[in-house]
């Protein structure tokens, strides 16, 4: 997602600094997408591998990061054919399609994360009834078909206002939930479990401590991927007008936060050791 997605009609630059700031912005999007690409497409794949093969916490466990895995895989294809369609026009409609991804695909594969974490924590006799793997299956079903509905809507929404408004509505709304969802944790977390006495209760300090600061990431991350885009798009929505500057530092903070998930993944796996002193 890019600064090309929502193209208002802007004043057309007339100095050598207004070039160069444009040039700045090409390069900064040029990175983002590399990055995605390059670093994004193996280390997803390889996830998936890990849970597939069940050398992490096995698929059932695992279903909701898998799925999200595969969203992330078809958002760096769309970076790929993204740059091929500048040469083989006829990829467009697929580049638009798989735009769908962008806009809901990770943001709503990772609710439904934030939400089965909540209710780990918060109502942990409800997730246990509904722990089983079908549970599982069932929610990101019916994630997909709104992912592959977004996909079709991203084909025939052409005006850019409608564009703008329409993920941003997405994300404010789908980022408000995690937000819910990862607060009600940290407070849940840090109240104290009773009947905890003496080795018992400093080993389960220490692994609420470790949640509570995994937790407190993944807010933060979050946090950094979409409150950007969400204000961008709100100034965008309001002044009719695209500064190209902030969309493209919206690009970059939702490539870069875009990789927390996938590390703590594998440090979970044991794949990765972050030497995290919680």
């Amino acid at each position: 997602m890019n600064n090309s997605t929502v193209n208002f009609t802007a004043p057309e630059a007339s100095t050598n600094s207004t070039t160069q700031s444009f040039e700045l912005i090409d390069s900064l999007e040029i990175c983002g997408y590399t990055i995605c690409l390059l670093f994004g497409l193996p280390t997803h794949s390889y996830i998936i591998w890990l849970i597939v093969t069940g050398t992490g916490s096995g698929v059932a466990s695992e279903f909701f990061t898998l799925n999200l895995s595969v969203c992330e895989i078809g958002n760096c294809l769309n970076v790929l054919i993204r740059g091929l369609s500048f040469y083989f026009f006829s990829l467009s409609t697929l580049r638009a399609f798989l735009l769908g991804l962008v806009i809901t695909g990770r943001p709503l594969c990772q609710c439904l994360m934030c939400v089965e974490r909540y209710v780990a924590v918060v109502h942990p006799v409800t997730f246990l009834k509904y722990k089983p793997l079908r549970y599982r299956l069932i929610c990101c079903t019916a994630a997909w078909i709104l992912i592959l509905g977004c996909c079709f809507v991203c084909l025939f929404v052409l005006d850019n206002l409608e564009h703008t408004l329409f993920f941003s509505l997405q994300f404010l709304l789908l980022s408000s939930v995690q937000l819910f969802c990862l607060v009600a944790v940290l407070r849940a977390l840090k109240q104290s479990g009773p009947g905890e006495r003496g080795t018992e209760q400093k080993e389960g300090n220490h692994m609420k401590r470790r949640a509570f600061y995994l937790i407190l990431i993944t807010t933060v991350s979050m946090t950094i991927m979409y409150v950007p885009y969400i204000v961008a798009g709100v100034v965008t929505i309001l002044k009719h007008h695209v500064i190209s500057a902030l969309w493209s530092i919206c690009l970059i903070c939702y490539v870069l936060a875009g990789f927390v998930q996938p590390i703590l993944y594998l440090h979970r796996a044991g794949k990765l050791s972050l030497s995290l002193k919680i």
